[in-house]
């Protein structure tokens, strides 16, 4: 997932292109993880990492997550070789070879934080109780609706940045203001950034011109995704 614009890459293709042309191929997930579903087993990467403060809802400063392929359990590619990513099963005997646990546990350096584990498992335990499928077909459905609403209500104050192919995005709609109140550009996105943080409607700017609105299934409903539309078109109309 492409933190600005919004768009949604296909993992497997990727892969396929980059091992052909002999490279190891790793992504960055920060943006899709808890976002899109995710079969990195089947689609191939050699490794993967990702946070878990955005979508999975982890909170600041919230442990990364890595997904190292079964294919390199036991890899002799160079590694930083802690304590913790040795076999669990003699790691107490202090021997002199490192034997690494298969898969991504043998990549550990050190235990993780157990504060930090708290709120990620207590995440988690909702992301498996609802399911990806489920959640990924509500947000197909607010950025559905919310895509709608911009064409239908604010086509001359806001443009659309990421793809209108819905499998080419996630949860996320990058949108650029045409102009508004009398300004353009950028001026006119700050205003309207603004605007919306002081009517309680928030998104995230990122420069120099774009403002991503997320609306996130698990907790966005369709009525929030209105609520937009109608603070955005308070700004244009000079009432927010």
């Amino acid at each position: 997932m492409q933190y600005r614009s919004g768009q949604a890459f296909d993992i497997a293709e990727i892969t396929r292109l980059g091992h052909a042309a002999g490279a190891v191929v790793g992504f960055d997930l920060a943006h899709a993880a808890g976002n899109l579903p995710l079969r990195l087993h089947d689609d191939g990467p050699d490794f993967a990492v990702w946070c878990h403060y955005k979508y999975l809802n982890g909170g600041p400063g919230a442990v990364g997550g890595c997904f190292v392929h079964a294919r390199h359990a036991r890899t002799d590619r160079p590694r930083c070789a802690g304590w913790w990513g040795h076999d669990e099963a003699t790691r107490f005997r202090m021997g002199p070879h490192f034997q690494p646990t298969p898969g991504a546990d043998g990549w550990q350096l050190s235990n993780p934080p157990i504060l930090g584990l708290a709120p990620l498992r207590g995440s988690l335990e909702l992301f498996d109780r609802v399911g990806m499928d489920a959640l990924r077909a509500k947000s197909r459905s607010l950025t559905g609706y919310l895509e709608t609403l911009i064409d239908q209500r604010l086509a001359g104050t806001l443009a659309i940045a990421t793809p209108r192919d819905p499998a080419q995005r996630g949860a996320q709609l990058s949108l650029r203001v045409l102009e508004g109140r009398g300004l353009r550009g950028r001026e006119a996105g700050r205003s309207l950034f603004e605007s919306l943080a002081a009517q309680g409607v928030l998104g995230d700017w990122r420069e120099p011109d774009v403002i991503r609105i997320s609306p996130a299934p698990m907790y966005n409903s369709h009525g929030d995704v209105l609520r937009f539309v109608r603070a955005t078109e308070a700004w244009r109309e000079g009432r927010a």
